[in-house]
């Protein structure tokens, strides 16, 4: 009874046992694998940029040709249309005598026309008078070349004009007196007079700037100024008289005066055979009595004669051609219709100049303390 009561126990026992090694003997559930994921194919590397290529430079135009002309500057001294009509002349005969382009600018100031040198230092010819070379020179180092000959004279002076009948006689007599001036850059127009002025103790009193030589002369001959300054060349004598050297008086014989007349072709004004060449000539057509109304009370000393000049960085080379150019041309008549004529600036002529013949015009600014800044604008 009682081994049959442990033959069930038995039973249980062995199934759990049987069951046991039959799952052991089963082989591992294998887990499901997840997808893979894609493989992109590979790319192309990026081929490298070429850089653009750099642009051509393109070369300069040279100096002379028609894209690139030489500038020839001209000082206002004298009416711009007399200077730009004359100018082309003489632009036309050196074209034709280098094959070169030129290009005639009147500036407007004397100022104006330094500063166009320095600013252009390639390319630039310049015909100023002696105070602005100086300027030019120090500024930026413009080179002078030729200096201008009147009637034999490469020397000019500046020349004080009152009325005829006023009743100034002596230098001193400007003080507190009402001054026609050129323009502040003009070298006979205003800083050699300024000069005398300075050294002798004279202070003039209202100071009026004209324009020029001719609207300098015009304004004593309408009585706007007291007195005014402006060039001076002597007078051609008749032939066979000796001519006029420094000392000699500068005015006409006063028993000339009343001959005084414009001649038929209105180029020069006459006085028994006396030719007046200094800036009362510049008014003969629409003042014809200017030599009655007008007289010289005194002249100064002699000022180096002004210039044709090169700016700084002209090539050589164009530059010999150009002063060779310029000889032959003086030799010629159309000359005449350029700057030789009076009404222009009244070149006779051209001689080689040098730097150190415009010391005296440095002293003289250096004294003055005249800066380029005075010259206007």
């Amino acid at each position: 009874m009682h081994q049959k009561s442990r033959f069930p126990y038995l039973l249980l026992a062995v199934t759990l046992i049987f069951a046991f090694v039959l799952s052991a003997c089963q082989p591992a559930a294998t887990p499901t694998p997840e997808p893979a994921a894609p493989v992109e194919a590979p790319t192309e590397a990026p081929k490298p940029t070429e850089p653009p290529a750099e642009p051509t430079a393109v070369p300069e135009p040279e100096v002379g040709s028609p894209e690139h002309p030489i500038k020839v500057l001209f000082v206002p001294s004298v009416d711009a249309q007399v200077i730009v009509s004359g100018g082309q002349v003489m632009a036309d005969a050196l074209n034709k005598a280098t094959g070169m382009t030129f290009e005639v600018t009147v500036p407007t100031s004397y100022a104006a026309t330094i500063e166009e040198m320095c600013a252009s230092p390639k390319d630039t010819i310049g015909f100023i008078p002696a105070l602005g070379y100086v300027f030019a020179s120090e500024l930026c180092g413009v080179d002078v070349s030729f200096k201008a000959v009147r009637r034999g004279f490469d020397v000019y002076w500046a020349q004080i004009l009152v009325a005829r009948d006023s009743d100034i006689k002596e230098l001193k007599d400007l003080n507190g007196k009402k001054w026609g001036y050129t323009d502040p850059g003009s070298t006979s127009g205003y800083m050699v007079p300024l000069a005398m002025f300075q050294d002798m103790g004279i202070t003039p009193g209202e100071s009026v700037e004209t324009g020029g030589h001719p609207q300098a002369v015009k304004a004593v001959y309408n009585g706007e100024v007291d007195f005014a300054t402006t060039f001076f060349s002597p007078a051609t004598k008749p032939e066979g008289e000796e001519p006029w050297k420094v000392g000699d008086d500068p005015e006409i014989p006063a028993d000339k005066i009343e001959s005084c007349a414009l001649t038929e072709d209105k180029k020069s004004i006459v006085c028994d055979g006396w030719v007046v060449n200094d800036a009362r000539g510049n008014i003969r057509e629409e003042a014809p009595d200017v030599v009655q109304k007008v007289r010289i009370l005194a002249i100064s000393p002699a000022i180096p004669n002004d210039t044709l000049s090169f700016s700084p960085e002209f090539p050589a080379e164009i530059r010999a051609k150009i002063e060779a150019a310029l000889v032959e041309f003086a030799k010629t008549e159309e000359w005449n219709n350029s700057i030789g004529n009076k009404d222009f600036y009244g070149w006779s002529g051209l001689n080689p100049a040098e730097d150190a013949e415009y010391d005296f015009v440095r002293k003289m600014v250096e004294a003055a303390g005249v800066k380029l800044e005075d010259l206007g604008k």
